[in-house]
């Protein structure tokens, strides 16, 4: 058995963009849930005061995060209409080309954090 990857990014909302990004969350959620079946979890969070939001996304394999990777770029095109990057944590070993991606986008600015040393615990 590989180990899981979690992997949460957290976003600026932009001005204005508050009740879109609702909307349009809800239409990827339903998306993601239905073409990305080995994403085993995937949540978004609010910050207290409604400026941010966060997705955290869990993946019982690296492989599950490459499925998931696939057509990103397509997804994020309307997503960054709504919300800036503002940070990635990885948690666990993603493979090298998610790795490289993750890599570049730390390249561009945003500030990404890496823990891949898996230590134990349990999914139920």
């Amino acid at each position: 058995m590989t180990d899981p990857i979690l992997f949460i990014s957290h976003n600026r909302i932009k001005e204005g963009k508050f009740d879109e990004l609702g909307r349009y969350n809800q239409e990827a959620l339903e998306k993601i849930k239905a073409d990305k079946p080995r994403t085993h979890l995937m949540h978004a969070f609010l910050s207290e005061d409604n400026s941010m939001i966060s997705f955290v996304h869990l993946f019982l394999d690296a492989e599950a995060l490459d499925l998931h990777m696939q057509g990103a770029a397509e997804r994020a095109e309307k997503a960054y209409e709504l919300i800036e990057a503002a940070g990635i944590e990885i948690y666990g070993a993603p493979s090298n080309g998610v790795l490289e991606a993750f890599k570049r986008i730390e390249a561009s600015g945003i500030r990404v954090s890496y823990n891949p040393t898996y230590m134990g615990g349990f999914i139920r």
